[in-house]
């Protein structure tokens, strides 16, 4: 059994868009204000404030008049943004990662919700002071008898709705094969194979530069603070979001086939050479 994610896009009804973007900006405030602390407690005052102090200072500030709207919304996703910001500062200290950054409104932004804060109920999601459950498209069905442990609801700068299911299902191996293959990234093509076969960049990308080009002088032109602005901001954000799907769908593919076509088993994973062998390239597809 391994975990594994289902994303899917939903529409939201303009009463849960509400609430849900009242959750992402009480996520965003508390995340920022712990990170602001931890630091000014870090640099400042050489002092070490973890998840705990952390905590125990959004207790006390959904108490004050100032920060009674947090109450508003789940607490659940505002105690997740404190352990995400603790493993952020965990990675951070190990040396494999930066340190952490402030959150911002235009990039949309996320909430994470457990079991405590949301109902899987005849196949549909409720969510925490939600009455009706969410609208989404089921572009894939859940393995049989799978409960989503964990969900986490995002919003796109071009403001599309999506929700990850985190579910704990059997994976099935992929049948053995008896090719292999080695890869190399390409200058004039998008790869070059060990077997002397390229395959090429995708086409396409041209024309929606052109788009994303013309959407942003636009965008430059239009008054800052303004209406106008606003939905010229969209619009690049959804041309963005265009480029982005179109090269997430062709990587996915091609690195499906480039798997499904040279797989060797080894025990603890998966193997694109044989045991005692070099790879002879530079990347090998696990």
């Amino acid at each position: 059994m391994a975990l594994k994610a289902f994303s899917y896009r939903f529409y939201p009804t303009p009463e849960q868009e509400s609430l849900l973007r009242r959750t992402l900006g009480c996520t965003r405030l508390v995340y920022n204000r712990a990170l602001a602390a931890r630091t000014e407690a870090r640099y400042k005052d050489l002092k070490r404030v973890g998840y705990a102090e952390t905590a125990s200072m959004l207790t006390e500030g959904q108490k004050t008049e100032e920060l009674d709207f947090l109450n508003q919304v789940s607490c659940v996703p505002l105690q997740q943004c404190l352990r995400h910001l603790q493993t952020a500062y965990t990675i951070f200290f190990d040396g494999r990662a930066k340190y952490p950054n402030f959150k911002k409104k235009r990039n949309g932004g996320s909430a994470e919700f457990t079991k405590s804060a949301f109902r899987f109920k005849n196949g549909q999601i409720y969510l925490a002071k939600c009455l009706d459950p969410l609208h989404i498209r089921w572009s894939r069905t859940l393995p049989i008898g799978a409960v989503p442990s964990t969900l986490s609801v995002k919003l796109a700068p071009s403001g599309r709705w999506s929700i990850s299911l985190l579910v704990d299902v059997e994976i099935k191996l992929l049948p053995k094969s008896s090719n292999q293959v080695g890869i190399d990234l390409g200058i004039t093509s998008l790869l070059t194979l060990s077997t002397g076969g390229k395959i090429a960049n995708p086409k396409g990308f041209k024309a929606k530069y052109r788009k994303l080009t013309k959407a942003q002088k636009s965008l430059s032109r239009k008054q800052k603070g303004s209406n106008n602005r606003h939905k010229a901001r969209l619009k690049v954000a959804r041309v963005h979001q265009e480029i982005t799907d179109a090269r997430k769908d062709h990587l996915h593919k091609l690195t499906t086939q480039l798997v499904r076509e040279n797989l060797r088993h080894r025990p603890g994973g998966l193997s694109c050479e044989k045991p005692g062998e070099k790879s002879e390239t530079s990347y090998c597809h696990k």
